[in-house]
This record gives structure tokens, sequence and C-alpha cells, in this order.
């Protein structure tokens, strides 16, 4: 047998890291911090002393979890800045509805992802942000977790470790989102966003409890693997 390259198992290790980290996301989400190192080794299909190679303790796997999740969603089409078009939002799903019209889409789930974008299409940069936000929950786990856990100060970890993640995810997420926010309530009361910096604690604030709503709303629907589907009535729901 030919001997793995170096490549090959640095691509083995990332991959089995994922795994690894895919499967506590989802353990995390039904047991909060009492998830034990065998919970995600039963989840993830691996032996404990597999996982334990890689994660000797849960707070080191929650550690790189949310990192990694920050890595993903920092700066992204998730928390898209004041000038972000739709379709970047959107990763070009807007393109969707012009092929429509010329009969192009042939399945069932291709007409669907058009009316789900049809229909964000009409709502401010906000809604459709959450929309999408909540969409990104619930295919990764992770992210929500990111969230959520942020509204929390990242309690679960140690002070040195909660405080870089927490100044980290007010850079590049929450920070953003409040840019959002900011500028459509600015238009909405027609006045330019303006950049007093004695308002952005209050921003920061006006971000952080969009952001609870969606945490709280999106738990539910969660644990019935139904969020993607229930984005939309939840986002009314709030009336974003």
């Amino acid at each position: 047998m030919t001997p793995r390259t170096k490549e090959q198992n640095e691509e083995i290790r990332l991959r089995r890291l994922a795994q690894i980290r895919e499967a506590a996301a989802d353990v995390f989400l039904n047991k909060g911090p009492l998830l034990e190192i065998r919970d995600v080794a039963v989840q993830a299909g691996l032996g404990y002393g597999t996982v334990y190679h890689y994660y000797s303790n849960k707070g080191d796997l929650l550690h790189d979890l949310l990192w990694d999740a920050l890595e993903r969603v920092g700066g992204g089409p998730v928390v898209p800045h004041a000038s972000t078009s739709w379709e970047e939002m959107t990763g070009g799903n807007v393109n969707l509805l012009a092929a429509v019209e010329t009969g192009n889409l042939a399945t069932s789930g291709s007409r669907r992802e058009t009316r789900e974008a049809a229909a964000t299409e009409e709502l401010g940069p906000v809604a459709s942000a959450s929309v999408r936000i909540l969409q990104l929950w619930a295919e990764d786990h992770a992210l929500y977790l990111l969230y959520k856990l942020s509204l929390e100060g990242f309690a679960s970890l140690p002070e040195a470790r909660s405080s870089k993640l927490t100044a980290a995810f007010q850079d590049e997420v929450l920070a953003p989102i409040a840019a959002l926010v900011e500028t459509e309530r600015a238009a909405d009361e027609g006045a330019a966003s303006g950049g007093n910096a004695a308002e952005q604690p209050y921003r920061l604030q006006r971000a952080e409890m969009l952001l609870a709503a969606l945490v709280g709303c999106a738990s539910l629907s969660l644990r019935r693997e139904k969020l993607h589907e229930e984005a939309m009535e939840i986002v009314r729901f709030l009336k974003l």
C-alpha cells in the first residue's frame, strides 16, 4: 500500500475536524454546556479515542467551533453592509426570476427557491438579511451557536478566550448588522445615517436586540428542523 502524502494526511485531518465540529454543534443545541466528548463521538459516528485525539476537552472544542464559524461568517453575505446589493446578499439567486420567465427552470426545487427569492426581495434590507441569517442557521448549526452564545458574552469560555471572541464578533458581525439597521432606520425617518460616535453603543444594542429576537424565535423551529422553511414567517411575525 502506498503511504499517504502530507497533503492527503492534511486533507483527512481537516475533514475530520470539520466532522467533529459539526457533530459538536448538533450536540450543543440539545445539551448545551453539558456536552461531553463522548456525546460528540456518538453524533459524529467516530470512536471516542479518535475525537479525543483532536480534542481532549470540550472547552477547546467549543472555542475552535466558534472561531471557525466566525471565520466563515465575518464580513460575508450573512452580515451585509448597507451598500451591499440584493444580488450580492443572496448570492445571485435573484437571477432565478429571469429564468422562470423564459421557462428555463424545470425542477420543483428551483421553482420553490425562486418563489422564496421573489418574496424576500419585497422585504427591506434588514428583513432580507434576517431571512438569510435564519436560513444559514438552519444549514449550519455552528453559526446559530455563534450568534446565540455571543448574546451571552461567550460565557461558556474562559474570560481570556471569551473577550477576544466577543471583540472579533463585534467588529466582524455585529457592527455591520448595526450599520444596516441604522441605515434603514435613517431612511425610514427621512434622515441621513450619521457617524456620531456617541450613538455607536445604542446602534450595537439595537443590533443585539435584533439578533436576540431572531435567536429566540429560531430555537423552536431548529428543534423541529423547520427553520429554513419558516424563516420568512418568523421575520414577518417580528415585523422587521
